[in-house]
């Protein structure tokens, strides 16, 4: 799989996506809303098992106490943890859709050193145009459709596109921070 500028290619198809607010970065950093440049494989995948039927055999339920840390000081710095839990985290177990299929990559994971960026994860969009803290975001179909056809251990190449890279971008050109185009399906 490698991110395009029209999404992500998947053998044949190309996936419209939602990449970071921060665009693409290789130097990335907790908080900067980038997505990270470079190959990164699918190491886990999470589903809520109360809204969906397991999409993978290795799918894994969320449960209504996961967490995910992502306080940079904490030794469980970017991973799973449990409620209670008084450190800085996500809730995987979210009232919206867009963790129903959580797909975690090795970015800065299982090892993780402190502020290297946490929780890069493929994921439901919100809608169209909205981009995310970091994370792939897929319309639900495809993330469903993905997650059917992935193992562990897929890569991901997100190549270092200039039209997604702030830094070579100027104010109102268009080119970031934003999603990737979308089709009209």
């Amino acid at each position: 799989m490698r991110l395009t500028p029209t999404g992500l290619r998947v053998g044949n198809r190309t996936l419209p996506l939602e990449i970071g607010r921060g665009g693409l970065r290789r130097d990335k950093r907790e908080g900067d809303g980038a997505t990270p440049i470079g190959r990164l494989r699918i190491l886990e995948m999470f589903w809520r098992a109360d809204r969906l039927p397991r999409p993978a055999p290795w799918a894994r339920p969320i449960g209504p106490h996961d967490l995910w840390c992502d306080a940079v000081d904490h030794p469980h710095y970017n991973q799973r943890v449990r409620a209670p839990f008084h450190a800085s985290h996500e809730t995987l177990r979210r009232a919206d859709p867009l963790y129903d299929i959580v797909l975690v990559t090795d970015w800065n994971y299982p090892t993780a050193m402190p502020d290297h960026g946490s929780a890069i994860f493929l994921h439901q969009r919100r809608r169209a145009g909205y981009p995310t803290a970091g994370c792939l975001a897929f319309r639900r179909a495809d993330l469903l459709w993905l997650a059917q056809r992935l193992e562990p251990g897929a890569e991901i190449e997100i190549p270092p596109l200039a039209c997604f890279l702030l830094e070579q971008n100027t104010s109102g050109s268009g080119a970031a921070p934003r999603g990737l185009p979308h089709d009209k399906v």
